[in-house]
Parts: C-alpha cells; structure tokens; sequence
C-alpha cells in the first residue's frame, strides 16, 4: 500500500518549496542540500510503509492531544545531537499522509517538550 505525500499549510509547504527552489537554482547551501536528501528519503520510505523500519515512526500522544488527531514522528536522522524528526498524520484524503512538521528532537521529553513543537495545518479534504 502506497500512500501521497502532502505538506501541511504554509509551513511544510513553504519549506519544501523553498529547498527545491534552491538545489533547482543552485543557490542551496551545505546544511540545506544536507536537510532534503534525508527529508527526501525520509519522504519516499514514509510513502511506501510508514512503518519501515530505520523510520522509527511512533505516535506523539502529547502532540495527538494538542492536534486532535494521531500525530506521528519519524526520524530524519539518528544519533546525532538535535537529530531531525518528521511529525506527520494520516489524512486529509484516504492514502494520503500530511507532513505537519519539521524539528530537531526536543532534548527533554518531560516538562513539555513537545508544547514547542510548531505544527502546520493540514490542506482541506479534497485540495
């Protein structure tokens, strides 16, 4: 089962645009051709089994209250500090997964860690 990648509004949008905008005009830097490859492949392996494996995907239940549905976080990256994480939830259409957001790890778990995470909006149904 395959599944569309959508990016949530304006955030995720506006930060995917912007990287392809740049590695098409070459005028990206280092660190942010670094960033989309992985969020790239992070992308295509989410697309073909959002429980791949080097994904590590698990639910975020503090982010699942705060938005209203079941968000989940994927890994970009491993073992490295500030390692990148993917927040994403199934939806709006049937086979579709919306990226909601796009932040290193919180260092601390506890005491509200995740209350700093910025989430987009997801596009309407049938956008």
């Amino acid at each position: 089962m395959s599944f569309a990648i959508r990016m949530g509004i304006p955030e995720m949008m506006q930060l995917w645009t912007d990287l392809s905008n740049k590695h098409v005009n070459g005028t990206i830097s280092k660190k942010e051709l670094s960033l989309l490859k992985k969020w790239g492949k992070a992308l295509k392996l989410l697309s073909q089994d959002p429980t791949y494996p080097s994904l590590q995907s698990h639910e975020i239940e503090p982010l699942t209250k705060r938005y209203g549905i079941k968000v989940w976080q994927s890994y970009l990256e491993n073992n490295t500090s500030r390692a990148m994480r993917m927040y994403w939830v199934y939806g709006p259409n049937r086979q579709d997964i919306t990226i909601i957001g796009l932040e290193p790890h919180p260092e601390d778990k506890k005491n509200g860690a995740y209350d700093k995470i910025s989430l987009s909006a997801m596009p309407s149904f049938g956008e």
